[in-house]
């Protein structure tokens, strides 16, 4: 899940994935099989397949799952076929939803995603009909204790780093998805902590939602992002942390 106020929803995000770690391993596993199927096994060569091991450390998943993961995306292990689909529409309020999935099985995949859409006041669109509003970018979230503003600043530009904003409990470095992985190692080798640090889809416009509309907006959310098959999902959302707090 990704929207607007980060911060907030990180926190949402992370309670959600504490509860279910079995869920969070399986879509790291498939991650780690596609990129590796994509460029190859070796992770210093393979930019998407280091990102995707870095994920899966970030979960703790272990070290021979990892390798096993690795082997079916090269087909040294059998179980690597699966296929990256992305499905864009809409939901309560006009919010736009982009839903990544990786799956063995199109139809199943289409089915359930259609399903959720219908259910809980989604309009299921065509490709390209919401992934304009979204710019792929390098997303850094440190504890604000971690150190203050010009050091965390300093560090992150150093590093190739784009910006640095306060949001909330966090500082938010932004960067370039090529150089997410440079910046994460330059503040890693700082002994900076790291909540999270990801690729993800950052909306160019916002859609305001509160009360009634932020719960069923989350409803949606949530229903796309418990499927088995899906990765990640991307929404346009800005929800005050009052509002999700009082959702949990």
């Amino acid at each position: 899940m990704a929207g607007h106020s980060k911060w907030a929803n990180i926190k949402h995000r992370k309670a959600r994935q504490d509860a279910k770690k079995g869920k969070e391993w399986s879509r790291c596993a498939k991650a780690i099989i596609l990129a590796a199927k994509a460029g190859g096994g070796d992770p210093e060569q393979n930019l998407t397949l280091r990102y995707a091991i870095d994920d899966a450390k970030s979960c703790n998943m272990p070290k021979d799952t990892i390798e096993k993961a690795i082997k079916k995306g090269t087909g040294e292990l059998a179980g690597g076929d699966l296929e990256q689909i992305i499905y864009e529409g809409y939901g309560p309020n006009g919010v736009a939803l982009m839903v990544e999935c990786l799956t063995d099985n199109r139809n199943r995949t289409a089915g359930e995603v259609r399903h959720v859409f219908d259910k809980y006041g989604g309009n299921l669109g065509t490709n390209g009909s919401v992934s304009y509003i979204f710019t792929p970018t390098g997303q850094i979230l440190i504890p604000k204790d971690a150190g203050d503003e010009e050091t965390i600043m300093d560090k992150a530009l150093e590093a190739g780093a784009e910006d640095v904003s306060d949001e909330g409990e966090y500082w938010q470095i932004t960067t370039e998805p090529s150089q997410l992985h440079a910046v994460r190692g330059a503040l890693t080798e700082a002994e900076l902590p790291i909540e999270s640090a990801e690729i993800t889809m950052v909306p160019n416009n916002t859609v305001d939602c509160g009360g009634d509309m932020a719960k069923k907006v989350m409803t949606i959310v949530d229903m796309l992002d418990d499927l088995d098959d899906v990765q990640q999902v991307h929404a346009n959302f800005d929800i005050s942390e009052e509002d999700l707090a009082a959702l949990e």
